[in-house]
């Protein structure tokens, strides 16, 4: 974390709420390496933090207030009642760390006037990108008031904490994976995590020392969750699940997905059935190929579970296509969206020499065809939620 990030976010409290902050806690954004749309089908997901991170400065209040306040967005600060939250008393932004603090007193850990805390919010996260800016700022506010009422959670809960929030407070029926990815994640490590009970592995990521790279190419196409596509998806993946007999889709055996297939009368749920159980197919695959010490050959699985997500689950669109198509053209070992869909950003496995050339195509063929520059990094394995001071 850049010192000069930790002294902003100290100086931005002291000249929005006055007063020294109790302390400066920070949680990252994350890209998903592979294991999409399978975390609310209580499947695999093997995502690894940003170093891109949401940084929370706050102290805790005595009076119930909860003060909100946001260098990112205009509008000032946003003051509420903690003892009256409850959806729909907030919106916007401030709904997500509202949410938070809503969700720990509906689990009962506060209670009266708890939960009143002053907060200044500042990230670098790209918002609507794929990345999970929503997670991060949950999760560096739930760590921050866990550590202001010592309420000693664990990241597990945290992140079920925060999940509950997004889900029932803003409305935003998410899965679990973005927010386990935020708490729960280590640099160096992708994390294998089963979403049907929150076993996790660290998988370790060092592409550097493979010769290789990790690229995050942001369309800037904005995507937004609560449009009602990702519901209806889920939706779908559920009734689907009923028609099989199942108490989720992760239960269907790779082995046995043509016979669930033609057990479906409704041709509709049939992709969305393929997509899932094939998914969660290639999170194994790849999970053994690291284990091998083969992180090249993973690039096909990926540009796999593009076409799937692309095909079956009906979820990209023509920009993330043409990262896809342009990055695997130029030598790149492997493609993907990442992330819910409908815009955001892509992954791009590259041998480290070729990684300026693959990203020059990709640049290059959204000039092309009219697009806005993407933007483009490197996805470096970070580590999850943390107190950044003391």
């Amino acid at each position: 974390m850049n010192a000069a990030q930790t002294a902003e976010a100290a100086e931005g409290f002291r000249a929005v709420h006055g007063g020294e902050p109790t302390g400066i806690w920070a949680a990252p954004g994350r890209v998903n390496l592979i294991g999409e749309h399978t975390d609310y089908n209580d499947g695999f997901v093997m995502p690894l933090a940003l170093p891109h991170t949401t940084r929370v400065a706050a102290a805790r209040r005595d009076d119930g207030v909860l003060g909100l306040h946001s260098a990112d967005v205009s509008g000032g600060t946003v003051r509420l009642p903690a003892e009256k939250l409850a959806p729909g008393t907030a919106d916007g932004w401030a709904a997500y760390p509202a949410g938070v603090v809503w969700a720990l007193r509906e689990a009962g850990l506060l209670s009266g006037r708890e939960g009143g805390a002053d907060l200044y919010i500042r990230s670098d996260v790209p918002t609507g990108a794929g990345l999970s800016s929503s997670a991060a700022l949950e999760v560096a506010t739930a760590v921050a008031l866990n550590d202001l009422y010592g309420l000693g959670l664990a990241p597990e809960r945290i992140a079920r904490l925060c999940q509950r929030a997004e889900n029932e407070f803003v409305g935003v029926p998410c899965g679990i994976m973005d927010q386990m990815a935020s708490a729960c994640c280590t640099a160096g490590h992708a994390l294998h995590l089963d979403t049907r009970d929150l076993a996790v592995r660290q998988v370790p990521f060092d592409l550097a020392a493979a010769g290789l790279r990790l690229l995050v190419v942001d369309t800037r196409v904005k995507h937004a969750l609560g449009d009602g596509e990702y519901a209806r998806r889920r939706a779908g993946c559920e009734e689907a699940a009923a028609a099989l007999g199942v108490a989720a889709l992760r239960d269907v055996p790779y082995g046995e997905l043509d016979t669930a297939l033609a057990g479906l009368t409704d041709p509709a749920l049939r992709p969305l059935v393929r997509h899932v159980v094939t998914e969660n197919r290639r999170v194994e695959e790849v999970v053994g190929l690291l284990d091998a010490g083969d992180p090249r050959s993973i690039g096909p699985v990926l540009t796999a579970g593009h076409a799937s997500l692309r095909d079956d689950f009906a979820v990209s669109c023509p920009e993330l296509d043409l990262v896809v198509e342009t990055a695997n053209a130029a030598g790149a070992l492997g493609a993907r969206m990442t992330g819910g869909g409908f815009g955001g950003s892509a992954v791009v496995l590259v041998e480290a020499a070729g990684a300026e050339e693959v990203g020059a195509e990709v640049a290059d063929a959204f000039d092309a065809a009219g697009h806005p520059a993407p933007r483009l990094f490197e996805a470096v394995p970070s580590t999850g939620a943390r107190r950044l001071d003391g």
